[in-house]
């Protein structure tokens, strides 16, 4: 079932079923001019109706996504048939007159309501990670091969003067991957991806040394706030890549993570340079980190990029979501 407490589902409902007035304003109107009565005449009774039943889908958003499917949406159809039979008891009485419009009105408020179940069933396998395996498993090869190559020679030259780092090194580089070849469609403890981004510029300040310079901004960081796994290790790994290795001398990069009005913000910015092609490579990762984003939290989560002042600059915004929450 669609998460009816999620602003982009509620403005979806809200407009296709306004759509759906307009549309029929326009073909029961005898002239195209008198089709504004006639919506004025249908927006009274779809309207409240639209209204009162949104109020109610929050209201048993949890309980409805506890039923099984094919329960939850019968009861998203007994639900809105109930409220209309309701309002139009209210409304018009009990007349014979009013029994004939309710049954239209039934029937018309059954096909609209199936129709957005079925619009948001497609649109959620759609963007689902199932079928999009092919996508979620490019993403996870986004750890480069030249990156493994290179982390694991860092580790042999440190090896025999340094073997303690050398196998702190190795157990950083075991956890990164486990991760990365893992089921990753559940939604994570942003501490958790914090911690893996620690040990992936770790294995990286190996071969980087003096050039790779990090600046976390994590104080005000909400340590419960669930995120999709591998929401900024991609972002990182694209900071390093194309920020950091094309440049000769020392680069930071700067990673900023806040809440602010029930909302989590990452912030992060890496050297930019015009010159070259090195930082012109494919938006994989960006495109993919999106469609997850919209896959969880649709219109409530946002990525913008931009570059300014030589800096390349990643803010992802996203519902504080806990694990009570999820």
């Amino acid at each position: 079932m669609p998460n009816f407490r999620n602003l982009g589902i509620l403005l979806r409902i809200l407009l296709i079923v306004n759509v759906c007035a307009i549309a029929a304003a326009i073909v029961k109107a005898p002239a195209l001019k008198l089709a504004w009565s006639q919506l004025l005449d249908i927006s009274a009774l779809v309207q409240p109706l639209l209204f009162i039943a949104l109020l109610a889908l929050v209201a048993l958003n949890d309980f409805l996504r506890r039923l099984p499917y094919a329960l939850g949406v019968a009861a998203v159809l007994g639900l809105v048939v109930g409220l209309d039979a309701l309002l139009a008891a209210v409304l018009g009485g009990t007349s014979a007159a009013a029994a004939t419009s309710f049954e239209r009105t039934a029937v018309l408020t059954l096909l609209t309501s199936g129709m957005l179940l079925v619009y948001f069933d497609l649109r959620g396998r759609a963007l689902s990670p199932a079928l999009a395996e092919a996508r979620l498993q490019a993403l996870q090869a986004r750890i480069r091969p030249h990156f493994l190559y290179n982390s694991i020679n860092a580790v042999l030259s440190l090896i025999r003067q340094e073997p303690r780092r050398a196998e702190v090194a190795l157990e950083d580089l075991a956890d990164l991957f486990r991760v990365v070849m893992s089921d990753n469609r559940e939604l994570a403890p942003i501490s958790r991806e914090v911690e893996l981004c620690r040990q992936y510029l770790d294995l990286e300040q190996l071969r980087l040394g003096e050039r790779l310079r990090v600046a976390w901004r994590i104080d005000k960081m909400p340590h419960d706030a669930l995120v999709p796994p591998l929401l900024l290790q991609p972002l990182l790994e694209n900071a390093v890549y194309h920020g950091l290795e094309p440049r000769v001398e020392p680069g930071e990069i700067s990673i900023d993570i806040y809440a602010s009005r029930n909302q989590v913000h990452a912030v992060l910015r890496n050297p930019y340079s015009m010159e070259g092609t090195h930082h012109s490579g494919n938006k994989m990762a960006l495109n993919n980190i999106r469609e997850r984003l919209q896959l969880h939290f649709d219109a409530e989560a946002t990525l913008e990029t931009r570059i300014r002042d030589n800096m390349y600059q990643v803010h992802i915004v996203i519902p504080y979501v806990k694990a009570s929450e999820a």
